[in-house]
């Protein structure tokens, strides 16, 4: 019988920890896929957030290093430094990339260093039990803003990739969507590229996965990702925001 569909050989045995509808299994899966294309088997370094994915060293079939709160970026860039031939990549959220660890990703895109950084925008603190993040939407209630964000109190939300793009150091920055086949397909492009470029030697390459978190959003998977499609993608809209 032949072979239709089997599980990439860059994911480990281990079942996801994730809640149901979290976008975290789509993206670790697509990130896997993209390293075995690219036949970067024995060849990875990544690096775990902390966040809901601080397992992703159980996961992922490559050596992972554990980083601090928001240090993904510089960590990754000290074991690139050091491992040159090696391709490494960060995996960050919302919350450890975009509140405490704003000031590495901001320096290491300055900088270009030939790292990937997978970002996961799910728009609110996951792991810790829905507190509002960076990226939390005008009006999105969260349990430190129960009555919805507000832009006098909380200010308004940060828009990574656009941020990161005006720098000169980054080589591709995109921005996409776990909502349907034809955004996940799209994602997979973005990120095999983002991996090309390190392999090209080309700099620092971001990106945006916006993903739905439907256990502390307090709503359905379906409504989850109708959410993201319909309200996040316009604080966030979608695309390549530079590629050099």
């Amino acid at each position: 019988m032949a072979v239709v569909f089997k599980k990439t050989s860059m994911l480990t045995d281990v079942p996801f920890h994730y809640c149901p509808g979290c976008g975290h299994g789509i993206a670790h899966r697509l990130v896997a896929e993209c390293l075995e294309e690219l036949n970067l088997q024995g060849k990875v370094v990544g690096i775990a957030p902390v966040g809901c994915a601080v397992f992703a060293y159980n996961y992922f079939n490559c050596d992972v290093q554990e980083a601090a709160h928001g240090r993904a970026p510089a960590v990754a860039t000290g074991v690139k430094r050091c491992n040159p031939d090696k391709v490494v990549f960060a995996y960050q959220g919302d919350g450890d990339l975009a509140s405490i660890g704003t000031a590495e990703i901001i320096h290491a895109a300055a900088r270009g260093e030939n790292i990937t950084v997978i970002f996961i925008n799910n728009a609110i603190y996951g792991m810790t039990g829905g507190q509002m993040a960076p990226t939390t939407l005008l009006g999105q209630k969260a349990t430190t803003c129960q009555l919805g964000r507000n832009v006098a109190l909380n200010g308004n939300p940060i828009r990574v990739s656009e941020m990161l793009a005006t720098l000169d150091g980054p080589s591709y920055i995109a921005r996409v969507a776990l909502t349907d086949p034809a955004n996940v397909t799209k994602a997979k492009r973005a990120i095999k590229k983002a991996f090309e470029n390190q392999v090209a030697g080309k700099g620092f390459s971001m990106v945006e996965v916006l993903s739905p978190c439907p256990t502390n959003w307090g709503v359905s998977p379906i409504d989850a990702v109708k959410y993201v499609k319909e309200e996040m993608t316009k604080q966030f809209p979608l695309g390549v925001y530079k590629d050099c």
